[in-house]
């Protein structure tokens, strides 16, 4: 490696000042309920204890583990609390080898058996399968496995939206969307603390944690996080779902750091969206998740977020039919009014037909950007009729 491409390595990684540790070890010590569903009960687990729980049994099954890090807005909260994005999900990333289908067997196994070390006591677990631990905890199974990526995902069950989310990786190509979320926090410097020192930590006295920016340069994306800023590279390589975290970011006060880079980054992410989910059915499974997964406690943001979504791909959707394009928008604005009416600031409805009205006519009553959606009631014998207002093609 050159002096140069070593430079350019260093600056990926910053050390954690002491105020960030403490805010690292007060998540990693929050106790976070898993919900079982049906009658199984709920699990208290710190991420802590789980990490150290799964670490373990991997490796006595022989599956040794090179790191854990806290990824995703989790870890952007460690770093600034401040940047409007909060933090939900719990992202934890194991580092280790997959080699066959043996070793991902083997990782689902044992993640499904840790769960029965934090049943309650007094529950029996000599009747409790792993099957059954899926069916009650598991939200969401993953497994990839092609030429670039081997990894896998278990989503534990969280019903206010803070998933537990374990992550098995040998290899991952793209690692973050954005710059503003592309931070790994590397745990086990703080966990081997936890285990080795009985002195608590203070300022002049505590581990050193590192940080990683995957986007490159830690200091630059740190800088992004503070300013709101949008930022990427290789917009190409963003899957689908890259264009839903991106209005996500907009309604959240962040903007792309130019117009010419915004316009770009919108088309990039609305080609993408449409290449993997080009059927209008997936598109609204994927709007429904996005919505009911990303905006828990925030239900009131949801709204701004579909009129933002509407907007970008009005504006900047290139690579579609325009019947194509006019039943994504019109499936967006069937989801805006569903919310609207979920809010009781329109009646509940049961049938939504929106239409787009000439601009002439809108300009005429000077709502330039702005179309009218009319909302039918199903029974026609109501005579009643109620319209809200959404952005215009």
């Amino acid at each position: 490696m050159s002096s140069g491409d070593a430079a350019e390595q260093s600056r990926r990684f910053s050390v954690l000042s002491w105020e960030q540790v403490q805010r690292l070890d007060s998540i990693l010590g929050e106790t976070v309920p898993i919900h079982g569903r049906g009658n199984f009960p709920t699990l208290s687990v710190l991420p802590r204890q789980i990490v150290q729980v799964v670490r373990n049994r991997l490796e006595e099954k022989g599956i040794p583990v090179r790191d854990v890090k806290l990824n995703g807005s989790a870890a952007s909260h460690v770093l600034h609390q401040d940047s409007g994005l909060g933090y939900k999900d719990l992202d934890l990333i194991f580092g280790l080898e997959l080699p066959t289908d043996r070793e991902f067997r083997q990782v689902k196994d044992v993640v499904l058996d840790c769960l029965l070390d934090f049943l309650p006591a007094g529950v029996n677990k000599d009747r409790i399968t792993p099957l059954t631990l899926k069916e009650a905890y598991v939200q969401k199974l993953v497994k990839v496995c092609n030429d670039t990526d081997r990894w896998s995902l278990i989503s534990l069950s969280n019903n206010t939206g803070k998933n537990v989310e374990l992550k098995f990786v040998d290899s991952l190509r793209r690692q973050f969307e954005f710059s503003v979320d592309s931070f790994q926090i590397t745990l086990d410097s703080l966990l081997l603390f936890d285990k080795c020192s009985a002195t608590p930590m203070s300022e002049s006295f505590h581990p050193t944690v590192l940080g990683e920016s995957m986007y490159g340069d830690f200091e630059e994306a740190l800088g992004h996080l503070r300013r709101q800023t949008i930022a990427t590279r290789s917009p190409e390589e963003i899957r689908g779902g890259g264009l839903l975290k991106y209005c996500n970011l907009l309604v959240r006060g962040f903007r792309a750091g130019s117009e010419q880079e915004m316009k770009c980054l919108q088309r990039y992410m609305c080609s993408r969206f449409f290449i993997d989910f080009p059927d209008i059915g997936e598109q609204q499974r994927k709007l429904e998740a996005y919505l009911q997964n990303h905006f828990v406690g925030m239900e009131h943001r949801r709204y701004d977020y579909l009129v933002t979504l509407h907007r970008v791909v009005n504006e900047s959707t290139v690579c579609l039919m325009g019947h194509e394009r006019r039943q994504t928008l019109n499936l967006i604005s069937m989801l805006a009014l569903r919310v609207l009416a979920e809010q009781n600031i329109i009646p509940t409805v049961t049938n939504v037909t929106c239409y787009y009205q000439p601009a002439p006519y809108v300009r005429d009553i000077n709502f330039n950007n702005y179309y009218i959606a009319h909302v039918q009631p199903l029974v026609p014998a109501c005579s009643n009729s109620y319209q809200t207002w959404l952005p215009c093609n």
